[in-house]
């Protein structure tokens, strides 16, 4: 059977552990050639290799690392077409008043920063060559539905998904597609941030009890809905907030 990404071309930035590891592993399994860009040189390549994927280390937050990540999909694979803003960045829930300088700027710069360097440097790639294009930023149901304790990583996702929308309506024209997934909490290398505590299934249960459907949000149930919006299956689908959260947010 052909794969529904097949011949496709995908960038997955923080794809060396969590979601974007389940993603990139997704769009591998579906004809995909990926290239994963992340932080960590060893999980990074630990995940390329176990898939079949390349890599190329980068901090999404720099510029000249966008144009490296550019680069290095037009020598590797000859073009690109779909790119999947997967790296985040949190600190630790605290009281609103008790978020330093730092944590605020961790967030804007990854979560915001990254998501506008992305596009800076790689729309017009997609323009110019009048080339079909699909971004989808992985969000958050913070941004819709916020709780205590993280206000400025909530708000941060928030901008993620707006800029979305605004980006959606505006390269429409161009068949430049632009959504968002926007999971609950589930078990990642950041987990522990999101609760302020260890996490451990008894310290996740006051999450998890807000969840109609019990649990949290797995790589799997991101990388389906983002293979879906990547995929020609959804041609005609931009400027969403898909909600992939057991209906946390209904």
């Amino acid at each position: 059977m052909v794969g529904r990404l097949e011949g496709k071309i995908a960038v997955v930035t923080g794809g060396g552990s969590g979601f974007g590891a389940g993603i990139a592993k997704k769009f591998v399994q579906e004809g995909a050639k990926v290239l994963i860009c992340d932080l960590s040189q060893e999980n990074g390549t630990k995940v390329a290799e176990s898939i079949g994927a390349e890599f190329i280390t980068a901090n999404v937050t720099k510029r000249g690392d966008w144009e490296s990540i550019l680069k290095t999909s037009l020598d590797k694979f000859g073009g690109l077409d779909i790119v999947i803003n997967n790296a985040g960045a949190t600190y630790s829930n605290k009281p609103t008043h008790t978020v330093t300088d730092d944590d605020f700027d961790l967030c804007y710069n990854v979560n915001v920063k990254g998501v506008y360097l992305s596009t800076s440097v790689l729309l017009p790639y997609f323009v110019d060559n009048k080339r079909p294009g699909v971004f989808v930023q992985i969000a958050s149901t913070a941004g819709i539905r916020p709780r205590p304790g993280l206000t400025w990583y909530n708000s941060s996702k928030a901008a993620c998904s707006n800029a979305t929308k605004t980006m959606a309506v505006e390269y429409a024209p161009n068949k430049i597609r632009f959504n968002a997934v926007c999971p609950v909490v589930g078990s990642t290398g950041m987990t522990h941030l999101f609760i302020g505590k260890p996490n451990t299934e008894e310290n996740m249960k006051s999450f998890t009890a807000a969840v109609p459907m019990g649990r949290g949000t797995t790589p799997a149930d991101v990388a389906n809905a983002c293979c879906y919006l990547a995929s020609d299956e959804a041609d005609f689908i931009t400027g969403v907030n898909l909600e992939v959260d057991g209906g946390r947010c209904v």
